[in-house]
């Protein structure tokens, strides 16, 4: 009986200390929301780091093998990391991926604003009732491959989503304040149009720019006319990009150049080190610049 006690506890000891499941992200603001459902039952890496840009990201040999000694892959999908197969296939990644927006329907791109993403727009994480769906997925994902843990990752998600919900609601009151007409942002890279979507904001990116791409002397003039016509005084460039070219056209039209808005990575220190906290300094710095 003795022995037999002793294997059971032995089992019971291995199971508590079970390694956590090991997962990687592709850029940094996915991998906070994979953090956040996962907790202490996952080991998260990120490909493309806080303060680091997606766009122009190029794959390391260590990337290459934290990826392949991985259980699940989360990407966002959407042509945001033109680059995922290209690492899958250098990896030889035989594991699960999981792309977060599945059976989401994403916003149609302009034609004219020289992104590289093709027809959709992939920046869905600036709306979060896309984010309480990709929690679903990622939810979903880590309770298939680690069901002894199932229950923690529920409780993790819907906690996680009340938080969102809340943050969702409280924001959208404090731009429902704000007249229809003042809520005209200028940014440097066509990355919040989920934002202005959900808060009826209107973003004029520097048409032709991403991070890859410099708009046109043409382009910069309609933009600045556009600018003194709407009478348009919120103007931000990106933690990702240059921002000379913002603070060229702030001068032009006696703008003012707010604090660098976070759209595609995380910051390194907080307060947007997270995405809950990225998405309220975004907002919050946002609303200051229309009041």
């Amino acid at each position: 009986m003795r022995s037999i006690f002793a294997v059971m506890c032995l089992l019971l000891s291995s199971l508590s200390f079970a390694a956590p499941l090991k997962v990687v992200a592709s850029f940094s603001i996915l991998g906070n929301l994979v953090q956040e459902v996962g907790g202490d039952h996952v080991q998260v890496t990120t490909l493309v780091g806080p303060g680091e840009d997606a766009h122009v990201w190029q794959a390391k040999p260590a990337d290459l093998k934290k990826l392949s000694g991985a259980s699940l892959f989360f990407v966002n999908g959407l042509g945001f990391e033109g680059w995922l197969k290209r690492v899958e296939q250098a990896a030889a990644y035989k594991g699960k991926v999981i792309t977060v927006t599945k059976g989401f329907k994403p916003l149609a791109l302009e034609d004219d604003h020289g992104h590289s993403h093709g027809k959709t727009d992939p920046h869905a994480w600036h709306d979060p009732r896309a984010v309480l769906l990709m929690v679903d997925q990622i939810s979903a994902a880590l309770q298939a491959a680690d069901a002894s843990h199932a229950a923690a990752y529920q409780a993790n998600a819907a906690a996680f989503k009340a938080k969102i919900t809340q943050l969702d609601q409280r924001t959208a009151a404090a731009f429902a304040a704000i007249p229809s007409g003042k809520k005209k942002v200028v940014t440097s890279h066509d990355a919040l149009g989920y934002l202005g979507h959900r808060y009826a904001i209107e973003f004029f990116p520097l048409q032709g720019i991403s991070t890859e791409a410099e708009p046109s002397a043409k382009e910069m003039a309609v933009l600045i006319r556009q600018m003194r016509k709407s009478q348009i005084k919120a103007v931000f460039a990106e933690n990702i990009s240059n921002p000379k070219l913002i603070e060229q056209i702030a001068r032009e039209t006696g703008a003012k150049v707010g604090p660098a808005i976070y759209s595609d990575a995380l910051a390194k220190q907080a307060p947007a080190n997270s995405w809950m906290g990225l998405f309220e300094y975004n907002t919050q710095a946002i609303l200051r610049a229309l009041q």
